[in-house]
């Protein structure tokens, strides 16, 4: 539906008739491309009218899904490294739970659902991106490392606060005056499923597709985590002449066969799903075998594994940091924008106009007092429970605010542009800066290196509230929401999804741990470990291969290759990123079989939907995995290593086989 008005009103100004009286039942054609001079954007819900949003429902449903994808997500990605944008998910169970209970016109409390319930996915990556850390190091240094579910619950509380508070002032910008010119993948497909929800016919079969697709995803985990009747991970080095190559050559290739992991490599797509791939063959299959043959006796002697893990993965870690100092580079004239337009609003608070509810944010005033609020508890937070000592409690809070909001465009820029937040590369940068200052102040040792992980921890939480929050706003703009009433529970979303995933960190330490030959990978908390114990102990800080990944991070940008993502590859494990490139490999067969575009894109859309069914119910029986052991049940495999190797090919093939025809199934 596309509506133009030449004489159109002022900023936020009502004007009877402008925006229709019939409130259409798809998003409008305009939606996703550039407006024209003249032309308006009219949300599915009218932007003058009341519409029932927050509501006990709504609030209720939304935190029950925040604490059960909390919990999920926590899973996933402390276990493969990646964690699942939950807003798709919870969408659709949003949509599907509407119309199983008969809601009329629940567009506006499903908003709600979503927007709460999404607190989850950032707030978790928040978390575990830098908290396991502690109890990673703590295994090599004792008990002088502490780490408590009061730390990891502020932790996470006061970063996801800080997100939404310094995210708001940039919402106009990147939702409403950028509008057609950011593609907001993720934000995207949570708005056609909300927007499914307006007709009766669909929404039942996608909550059945999804219901599916979860059962199979998640017991198809479930028996690998439990009972391991199949691989989870393909190597080559699993047959004898794999292993003969990898001890000469130091080659390896290796493929997780997880469900979770295939649908979010279908979701991430195959640009780049390669490209993240692209970084892993670089580290495994030419500096890893250039390090393990010319180098010195020590590497020459040392497994492929221990060569990635020691050495080669601080080129991937020196990269991150680079790729997050182009971003800010890149976003400043956005930073100056946004504040600019934050004043104006602010000055012109109380010129009389009334803001139509479609536009409505929290008020400006309120907002910076808000902000006041939280650094004050930011700051005693860390005085009282992390530093002990007042000023430099001041320093760390000076960092955390400055790096914190300059980061908060780029968080938002990422999610926008390629639906993915680069909070650890970022955070990577953070502890680097962090630690060599409080290092010069006198906090080092242990106390420094808990004080800069739980201070990580914050701009790590607070970073990826404001990279989700955009996608949350984003889908409340297109589908017509009151950004205020998203902005006001949001906070009470991130409350239960900082308790939830400060209890399942807990809980999974105590399973699995974070380090050994079974723990969680935790690859994110084991790099952000090896860069802060140099640091803060004293011992030799690999500067040079942080160098050497910062100089190809900035070749990367220069050749216009996207080096977050290459450089993500580059310190992720290999045999994460290879089921990465099969899920997208396997969405790009599924949107190109018709020469029929809607054709490819039902399909396309289909697949979405199943993937997100296999990640939700992978991660998910992954809990219940966890605590199966945690309850002392134990399986002994009878079957041989190299059995369970040709299972887990047939098993995974199987699965991708499923998703490829299961999405063909779908018509225009």
């Amino acid at each position: 539906m596309t509506i133009k008005n030449v004489n159109s009103p002022a900023e936020g100004e009502t004007r009877d008739g402008l925006y229709g009286d019939v409130d259409p039942v798809a998003l409008p054609e305009n939606s996703f491309r550039e407006l024209e001079e003249g032309e308006h954007y009219r949300p599915m819900m009218h932007p003058e009218r009341d519409y029932a949003e927050v509501t006990p429902y709504s609030v209720s449903m939304g935190l029950i899904l925040a604490v059960i994808f909390s919990a999920a997500a926590a899973y996933l990605g402390l276990r493969v490294g990646q964690v699942f944008e939950a807003a798709i998910p919870i969408a659709i169970i949003a949509v599907g739970l509407s119309g199983a209970l008969g809601k009329k016109n629940p567009l506006g409390q499903n908003v709600i659902i979503q927007s709460i319930g999404s607190c989850s996915g950032v707030i978790v990556a928040g978390a575990i991106f830098t908290l396991p850390a502690l109890f990673i190091l703590r295994e090599t240094l004792g008990d002088q490392i502490t780490v408590s579910f009061i730390e990891i619950f502020f932790s996470s509380l006061l970063g996801g606060v800080l997100g939404i508070l310094f995210f708001i002032p940039f919402r106009k910008y990147f939702v409403k005056d950028m509008h057609g010119k950011y593609p907001f993948p993720e934000a995207t497909a949570t708005a056609q499923v909300l927007a499914s929800g307006q007709s009766s016919k669909g929404s039942g079969k996608q909550a059945i597709t999804l219901v599916i697709a979860s059962l199979i995803g998640g017991v198809y985990d479930y028996i690998v985590a439990t009972f391991g009747w199949w691989a989870e991970v393909l190597s080559t080095t699993a047959t004898t002449w794999g292993n003969a190559l990898a001890e000469k050559t130091k080659l390896v290739f290796s493929c997780n066969t997880g469900a979770a992991l295939l649908g979010l490599g279908y979701i991430v797509g195959l640009k780049y799903a390669f490209v993240i791939f692209a970084g892993s063959i670089f580290v495994w299959w030419i500096i890893i075998p250039l390090m393990g043959t010319y180098g010195s006796a020590e590497l020459v002697a040392m497994a492929p594994q221990a060569i990635f893990s020691d050495y080669a993965r601080m080129i991937g870690i020196g990269g991150i940091a680079m790729a997050g100092v182009i971003g800010i580079v890149k976003s400043w004239p956005i930073i100056c924008q946004a504040v600019g337009l934050a004043g104006r609003e602010f000055k012109g608070g109380a010129d009389g106009v009334k803001t139509i509810r479609w536009q409505r944010d929290l008020s400006m005033k309120h907002v910076l007092f808000f902000i006041a609020i939280a650094l004050a508890a930011v700051l005693i937070f860390f005085w009282i429970g992390v530093i002990g000592t007042w000023w430099q409690a001041l320093v760390a809070w000076i960092v955390v605010t400055v790096i914190a909001f300059l980061f908060t465009t780029v968080a938002a820029n990422a999610i926008a542009i390629v639906g993915s937040n680069p909070v650890s590369g970022m955070t990577l940068m953070t502890l680097i800066v962090a630690s060599a200052i409080f290092v010069s102040i006198g906090l080092s040792g242990p106390s420094g290196i808990v004080a800069s992980m739980v201070i990580g921890g914050v701009v790590c939480t607070a970073l990826s509230m404001a990279g989700g929050f955009v996608t949350d706003l984003k889908v409340g703009y297109w589908l017509g929401s009151t950004p205020r009433k998203q902005e006001t529970w949001k906070f009470l979303g991130t409350f239960v999804s900082a308790a939830t995933v400060g209890g399942v960190i807990l809980l999974l330490n105590n399973v699995y741990g974070f380090t050994g030959e079974n723990a969680l990978v935790a690859p994110q908390a084991n790099a952000m470990a090896k860069v802060i114990e140099p640091l803060m102990m004293g011992g030799n800080t690999p500067w040079i291969l942080y160098m050497v990944g910062a100089i190809l991070a900035l070749i990367l940008n220069w050749l216009g290759v996207p080096a977050l993502a290459f450089c993500l590859g580059m310190f992720i494990p290999l045999h994460l990123n290879t089921p990465m490139l099969v899920g997208g490999a396997v969405s790009w067969w599924v949107g190109s079989r018709s020469k029929d575009k809607a054709v490819n894109d039902a399909r396309r859309d289909r697949g979405t939907l199943i993937s997100s069914g296999l990640i939700a119910g992978g991660a998910l029986f992954g809990v219940f995995a966890a605590l199966t052991q945690f309850l002392g049940f134990h399986y002994d495999n009878p079957i041989s290593p190299i059995c369970t190797q040709i299972l887990g090919v047939i098993a995974y093939v199987a699965l991708i086989v499923y998703v490829a025809l299961d999405s063909l199934r779908a018509r225009r």
